[in-house]
């Protein structure tokens, strides 16, 4: 009953908004005829939306499972040094994991990216499940489009249909879109899904609003070109303000569409950015005017409401972690291999954890820049001392996992690898500024957004290995310090923890030499720590020297194969594989964790950020 109220009430402000912008009134067997298609319009994105919040609810209660299946490991294996109940595979999740959640879409290739030259990106594959998804969603769109339109009527009454439905899905889309390019998307936390799955998934339900509100303007032309040529549609844009704010909405989402793909985005990313955020915004002005006096209107004000909720949380988090107190200052030491290593000393400290990362702006390099980088290190007083070596004959540092839970950081530091834009800039204006090799360090005033990202707890895992290529080497070292420091307090089930990193030169170890060589120092890190370096371009063989037998360093590239069965051989408890580096570092190491599930009990975390 409410519903044909509603309809009722829909029609009728059509009716008075075509008369007002030049429109014939319909009859009362036309009010009855597309008084059941606004019915069904009205419907369906509240269905849309009801399916997407029913797949959220599963995936949450997935994700309450696996956490629940996480603490009640850890708890079992606190005083278990053998877990061997816990190291053997279920058959049937063991193929459900090979065959599906770790499953690239085709053979081996996801994360490695396509390219046509060194300059030219064109992206990554989604994973089987990510396809799976995006393939139900996309088909999804496509019956909301089509569904109840009755074909063999009159050509104006079917495109007069499709023109209120695509229109109508678009908008609706809308609010997905937005929510899921937020910085703080409360899905990130409660479903522990990646922002980069996010992104993904913004960019997939952007492409399918522009295309519907493509095919809504086209469906208005069209009937405007039967009825009256091409001269009406000339006439109705320059003469309705419906039809020009519309029309200018539409064009504003083509321009998006344009300048979104891959090779487009990598290439001019902060042109790219700012652009972007631009025609958004004409995009939902020329919008918000086009539906003043239609019902779609309350699907943009949630829209509008959800980047408007994301942005004040930003100008807030920007606002409280860096005003006060002196503001947040960056000091940046310039190091070899074209890489910065820049601490933050906070305004406001705040905790940390593993896996989490920061947007950085530094006014002076660059005022409309925002970058992520991932948290390498957070201390609570005073920033590290450079100068230690790498060896194990530091003094003990008792740290214990509770210190680390509690502690609020003042220091939060991250390594940044040169680039181009924003990363070059800062290199330049560090190493004019002498601050290389730590003959001096430059500082600047900063501003730090976050902490972001949902942490991968590794604390249920008996056996630990963990991999990072470059860079990508910051993401993993925190996890190495919290598992260290748990198993000295006696907080995690893990028993046997190694880190392997590959590096082009021994002179890339100094990125993070302060910091491991405080967890070199840490408490018991000699009975569960081991880590392989692997220097693939060395100046010659005597470089490769390994200064411990837990800190052993390689020439050439890692067998990933070799690595993950040796931990098979030796494993206590489930084992958890975790890789952050290049696309193709991830892909074998995916591609051998698949190869082993079933054999015994071991899950996959790939941690990578594509935009």
């Amino acid at each position: 009953m409410f519903d044909m109220m509603y309809a009722g009430i829909l029609l009728a402000v059509s009716n008075v908004a075509l008369a007002q912008h030049g429109g014939k009134p319909k009859s009362a067997a036309d009010i009855a005829e597309e008084g059941a298609a606004e019915l069904l319009n009205h419907k369906l994105p509240r269905n849309y939306f009801l399916a997407l919040a029913a797949f959220a609810c599963m995936f949450i209660f997935y994700r309450l499972m696996v956490v629940a299946v996480q603490n009640f490991r850890t708890i079992a294996c606190l005083s278990n040094d053998t877990q061997r109940y816990f190291a053997i595979a279920s058959p049937q999740w063991a193929k459900i994991k090979s065959m599906m959640l770790y499953a690239p879409l085709f053979r081996a290739r996801h994360n490695r990216e396509f390219k046509l030259s060194t300059a030219i990106n064109m992206g990554t594959l989604p994973s089987r499940f990510q396809s799976i998804f995006l393939g139900v969603i996309v088909a999804t769109n496509v019956v909301l489009c089509v569904y109840g339109v009755r074909w063999t009527a009159p050509r104006a009454k079917v495109l007069s249909v499709l023109r209120n439905r695509t229109g109508t899905i678009s908008v609706a889309n809308m609010i997905p879109m937005v929510l899921m390019a937020g910085r703080n998307n409360p899905l990130i936390p409660l479903l522990n899904v990646s922002f980069d799955s996010f992104n993904m998934m913004h960019r997939w339900l952007g492409r399918l609003a522009i295309l519907e509100a493509i095919a809504h303007t086209l469906c208005w032309m069209i009937s405007k070109v039967d009825t009256a040529g091409w001269s009406a549609v000339k006439a109705s844009i320059i003469n309705s303000n419906l039809n020009t704010t519309g029309l200018i909405s539409a064009v504003g989402l083509v321009v998006i569409l344009v300048q979104s793909p891959s090779a487009i985005r990598h290439a001019f990313y902060e042109t790219f950015l700012h652009l972007h955020i631009a025609l958004v915004v004409l995009s939902f002005i020329g919008l918000w005017m086009h539906l003043a006096e239609l019902p779609q209107r309350s699907l943009l004000v949630a829209t509008i409401g959800a980047w408007i909720f994301d942005r004040s949380l930003r100008f807030w988090n920007l606002f409280y972690r860096n005003v006060g107190r002196g503001g947040t200052k960056a000091t940046i030491e310039a190091l070899p291999g074209d890489a910065l290593r820049v601490s933050f000393d906070v305004a406001r400290p705040w905790k940390v954890r593993p896996g989490q990362h920061v947007y950085i702006t530094i006014p002076s390099v660059g005022m409309w820049t925002s970058h992520p980088f991932s948290i390498a290190w957070n201390e609570s007083g005073a920033p590290f001392s450079r100068g230690l070596n790498l060896n194990e004959k530091s003094d003990s540092i008792i740290m214990t996992h509770q210190d680390l839970q509690s502690t609020k950081s003042k220091t939060i530091s991250v390594i940044i690898r040169r680039r181009t834009g924003f990363t070059d800039t800062l290199y330049i204006r560090a190493e004019k500024a002498g601050a290389f090799d730590g003959a001096s360090k430059l500082t600047l005033n900063a501003l730090v957004e976050g902490p972001y990202g949902s942490s991968r707890p590794m604390s249920s895992y008996g056996t630990v290995l963990l991999f990072a290529a470059g860079v990508g080497i910051t993401h993993q070292v925190p996890y190495v310090r919290d598992l260290v420091a748990g198993y000295t307090a006696g907080t995690v089930a893990a028993r046997r923890i190694t880190l392997v990193w590959i590096v082009q030169s021994p002179d890339h170890l100094e990125w993070i030499r302060p910091w491991m060589t405080q967890i070199l120092a840490m408490e018991k890190r000699r009975e569960i720590l081991g880590i392989k370096l692997f220097i693939t371009r060395p100046r010659n063989k005597r470089e490769v020297v390994s200064p411990s037998s837990t800190v052993q360093m390689f020439p050439g590239r890692p067998c990933v194969e070799t690595l993950v069965g040796k931990e098979c051989e030796s494993q206590i408890g489930a084992m958890g594989v975790s890789v952050c580096g290049t696309g193709s570092l991830s892909d074998e190491v995916r591609r051998v964790v698949r190869s082993r599930q079933g054999w015994c009990c071991m899950d996959f975390v790939e941690e990578s950020f594509t935009w």
